[in-house]
């Protein structure tokens, strides 16, 4: 009996346990994150007596915070508990956001935004990691991408919500009730759960048995494939001299510049498009935010079929920088321009489906995780560079903001050629059975 035809007949709770809740934490997470940008426009400027450019930076200075946990983030969340370790940010964060309401000037602003950044870091890299403890091979795409539809989900959410509380209440307001609403996700995450299909109390004996046995052979056959060569040197040392850890870095990198870039930056490329008010433009920007949701797991899907991440990565950068770039040239056709945006909201997250499933088969077992959390980490400061060189580009331009979608083109082409360079074992499912050892 095929792997394929005993997994059909498995029960199915991992994706009803796991995947919901990794979604929830992740949403409360990125409105933790992005709440600065509504409280910018609710007064927060005003009050602490920002300019416009210490007020970008505040926001700017998280991703340089979130750096710092990523690598010791994936790490433990690898060889000790993803769980508690996630628990451990969930507090830290809520506290903090918490806390970020009662700053009374900039520098005090600065210090938590970072501390903020610091507390998140290892978030993304320990998720990932204990989705792969739940997900075989040829699950890992889809799973990957359904978590991943947190990312647009959060935009789509979370911002409605925050502008209510501003303006229901204030700006301080909207620090304080997200930090607490940050602290009530405990009472979600610590009963639901587990680091591991062993560790489950709710888990029947059938998908226990199926995904116990499955997770350990493909252990071992990824493992077998690192061995070929000889002993292998699971030392951070050996791993930051792993020049995929650094391919895999810029390929991030470029792609969260062309990303972050977009999603700052669209609602002015929609004003000056269409001329409409700034709440109409709100409602707009959200479009390709939803769009993407399906490109998340087109492509996730795709890739787990015949298990050719490295192909659809490249392609979830060609086809962002293709579309963005259209809608460029056709701005002088505004709803053609805007169906052009929208369409490329389908390849503004599906990267991240297929890239997350590729640390897996680059670096051996015992490092993937740090390698997650050091690519995150790196690729992540795309986060100041994309909106910082699109305004920057269209400045020097005299204000076009066609020379900064140019730039933020090019770094995603970058991106899409240097994936091609990766090695062919980002393009099929592992397949070298373990030899016994000497």
């Amino acid at each position: 009996m095929s792997t394929e035809t005993t997994a059909a007949k498995i029960p199915s709770g991992r994706w009803w346990h796991i995947l919901p809740v990794a979604i929830i934490v992740y949403i409360i997470a990125y409105m933790d994150r992005m709440n600065i940008s509504f409280a910018m426009a609710g007064g927060m400027n005003e009050a602490l007596g920002l300019s416009m450019t210490m007020s970008g930076f505040s926001a700017g200075i998280f991703f340089f915070g979130y750096m710092i946990l990523q690598i010791p983030g994936g790490h433990w969340a690898e060889h000790a508990s993803a769980k508690k370790f996630i628990m451990y940010t969930i507090i830290g964060w809520g506290v903090i956001s918490g806390l970020t309401g009662f700053v009374q000037n900039a520098w005090q602003l600065l210090f938590m935004r970072f501390i903020l950044g610091v507390a998140e870091g290892g978030l993304y890299p320990a998720i990932l990691v204990m989705i792969a403890n739940w997900f075989p091979t040829k699950e890992i795409g889809r799973a990957n991408a359904i978590f991943l539809m947190s990312l647009p989900l959060s935009a789509v959410i979370t911002s409605p919500v925050s502008g209510w509380i501003i303006e229901t209440y204030d700006w301080r307001s909207l620090f304080y009730l997200e930090g607490v609403i940050s602290l009530v996700l405990l009472f979600v995450w610590l009963p639901l759960i587990s680091d591991r299909p062993e560790e489950a109390k709710w888990i029947s004996k059938e998908e226990k048995d199926y995904l116990v046995t499955t997770l350990a052979r493909e252990k071992l056959e990824r493992q077998a494939v690192f061995e070929k060569t000889g002993p292998v040197d699971t030392s951070f040392k050996k791993l930051l001299k792993n020049k995929h850890l650094w391919m895999m870095a810029l390929i991030y990198l470029c792609y969260t510049t062309g990303q972050y870039g977009y999603t700052i930056w669209l609602p002015t490329i929609l004003k000056n498009l269409t001329k409409m008010s700034l709440t109409n433009v709100g409602w707009l920007s959200s479009l390709p935010f939803i769009v993407a949701l399906i490109g998340l797991y087109v492509m996730g899907a795709l890739s787990d079929k015949k298990g050719n991440r490295r192909l659809y990565t490249a392609l979830s950068n060609f086809g962002f920088a293709g579309l963005f770039i259209l809608a460029t040239l056709f701005s002088g056709q505004i709803w053609l321009s805007f169906g052009l945006l929208v369409l490329t909201g389908l390849f503004t997250k599906s990267i991240q489906s297929t890239f997350w499933a590729m640390p897996a088969v680059l670096f051996p077992q015992g490092t993937s995780g740090a390698a997650r959390g050091f690519i995150n980490g790196l690729g992540n400061l795309g986060g100041f560079t994309g909106p910082t060189l699109a305004g920057w580009l269209a400045t020097m331009s005299g204000g076009d903001m066609t020379y900064g979608v140019y730039g933020l083109v090019g770094s995603l082409v970058l991106g899409g050629l240097v994936t091609l360079l990766l090695p062919k074992t980002t393009t099929r499912f592992a397949t070298v059975e373990p030899t016994a050892k000497k």
